[in-house]
């Protein structure tokens, strides 16, 4: 019956026009008042076929729209069903990987180009299967993989290439999902000769100021790296070098400055420029050419007074293209005429000189001191320092008579003691005045005169009896009495002798 309805499609076709030309394509894409209309047959009309309008009842149900028997009845619960198969998800489509990164070229020879390379932020869920090299010769639009298979590495050699050819280079990252967007370099690669590109190595003792004296040869060698051979420029000041007083010697890896004799005008800033196809290396040299200052200026004596001398003086006006360290100050006597140095690295310009000879006459001259030395001459003063005798009378130091003049005073008095028959013992006791007071020493109130059993003896104050092998007889009461002019003192103690049992 399919076959049947197909020819008559295509008849119909030029009659809807005539009816209604305008109206049919407008209001066919209304979704609105599709919905209102009765439930469409499951099977839609053949190709071809006119659909009516929305707005106008529908046609009486011909051959060609009339739905299948049996299919009407099941249309209302259709509607409910609809939205049904919308909610299935689709499975997401797997992403690729992103570009690899940090594209660059690590070396370059005759014939192979060398290239380095990071590993893409993103692999994707099927993770990464390796990168694909391409290269396609400058001007050229076909570009050819280098590699027949995924590698996981990132690092890649491309070898079997002419020499003097400008290559294109991009890496793809490769994964089950597809291929990422390939990292391409910027700019084509020249296959040449190793290029490494041209620097400078100063050595550590060039890196200050170099300096040297007037009349030394300044002989240095500066070595540098690059291939090809680079160009070594040298100027100072942007100019180039005379070459009437500089030798300049180059080799394939270092450049040699000589300068036979040195004068202070090749002092100065050298700039030296190794360079290689526009990429360049600079280095600057600082030169200075040093000699002994000029002498200081305007010396003079500023005072005198005692054994000291006070001196002042200003700068040189040549510091020798150094800095002034310091001064020397030496000084002569008219009588011996000889130079003696009394004053070494005086920072200042003044100082004075002391310690100096009474009753001689004094010249005075300062030299001017720098990296490079002493002063040729020295500034000497126009006058001379007489340091004359003073007049002084001695005067002795007046003392003032204090009367020392003291009554006797016991500072320590005696003690009682015990001790034992046959033991020799000692009586202690100090004592103070002036004059030197009369000791007197007593027993029981009865004076001990010259007796051998007893010894008295009076040192720097201290008074001291010595009792010989004391008997039990020998005990009692022992006075020791001082006298002089001014009164008297006395200190008693008491002394037994023990028999042993």
């Amino acid at each position: 019956m399919t076959g049947k309805t197909a020819p008559p499609a295509t008849d119909p076709a030029p009659a809807a026009p005539k009816k209604e030309p305008a109206p049919t394509p407008k209001e066919e894409p209304a979704p609105a008042p599709a919905a209102e209309e009765p439930p469409a047959p499951e099977h839609p009309p053949a190709a071809g076929q006119p659909t009516a309008p929305a707005d106008k009842p529908a046609p009486v149900p011909t051959a060609e729209t009339t739905p299948a028997p049996g299919e009407g009845p099941p249309a209302p619960p259709a509607e409910p069903q609809a939205p049904a198969p919308e909610p299935k998800p689709e499975k997401p489509k797997a992403e690729p990987p992103s570009s690899p990164l940090s594209l660059a070229v690590e070396e370059v020879s005759e014939n192979s180009i060398t290239l380095t390379w990071r590993a893409p932020e993103q692999t994707g869920q099927s993770g990464l299967d390796g990168y694909v090299v391409e290269i396609c010769k400058d001007g050229s639009t076909d570009w050819t993989a280098a590699n027949k298979e995924p590698f996981l590495s990132t690092r890649y050699t491309i070898q079997d290439l002419s020499s003097g050819d400008k290559i294109h280079v991009r890496v793809k990252a490769v994964s089950a999902s597809g291929a990422s967007v390939p990292a391409t370099l910027e700019q084509p690669v020249l296959i040449r000769e190793i290029l490494q590109l041209p620097r400078i190595r100063m050595p550590r003792h060039l890196r200050q100021t170099y300096v040297r004296r007037v009349g030394d040869a300044v002989n240095m060698m500066i070595p540098f790296q690059g291939k090809p051979q680079p160009e070594v420029i040298w100027t100072k000041g942007d100019q180039p070098l005379d070459t009437s007083r500089i030798n300049i010697r180059n080799t394939e890896k270092d450049t040699i400055f000589y300068i036979r004799e040195a004068q202070r005008s090749d002092s100065g800033k050298y700039e030296l420029t190794v360079r290689i196809n526009g990429a360049e290396d600079k280095a600057t040299l600082d030169i200075r050419v040093i000699e002994p200052p000029g002498p200081p200026r305007n010396l003079k004596l500023v005072d005198v007074w005692g054994f000291n001398v006070a001196l002042e003086w200003t700068p040189p006006v040549d510091n020798g293209n150094s800095e002034i360290k310091g001064y020397m100050v030496q000084k002569s006597d008219k009588k011996s005429g000889k130079w003696f140095t009394a004053l070494e690295r005086c920072t200042r310009t003044s100082c004075t000189i002391s310690d100096l000879i009474i009753g001689n006459t004094y010249s005075f001259r300062v030299f001017a001191e720098n990296a490079c030395g002493l002063s040729e001459k020295a500034a000497v003063t126009s006058g001379v320092a007489h340091i004359e005798k003073t007049k002084t009378a001695y005067q002795p130091e007046k003392i003032p008579q204090r009367d020392m003049m003291e009554p006797p005073k016991f500072t320590q008095p005696l003690t009682d003691r015990t001790t034992t028959r046959g033991y020799s013992t000692h009586l202690f006791c100090c004592v103070r005045g002036f004059p030197q007071p009369k000791i007197i020493w007593m027993k029981n109130q009865m004076e001990i005169r010259e007796d051998p059993k007893y010894i008295a003896m009076i040192e720097q104050g201290v008074c001291s009896l010595e009792i010989r092998k004391p008997s039990p007889f020998d005990g009692g009461i022992y006075t020791c009495k001082a006298v002089n002019p001014l009164g008297e003192a006395s200190v008693d103690c008491k002394l037994d002798v023990k028999v042993p049992q």
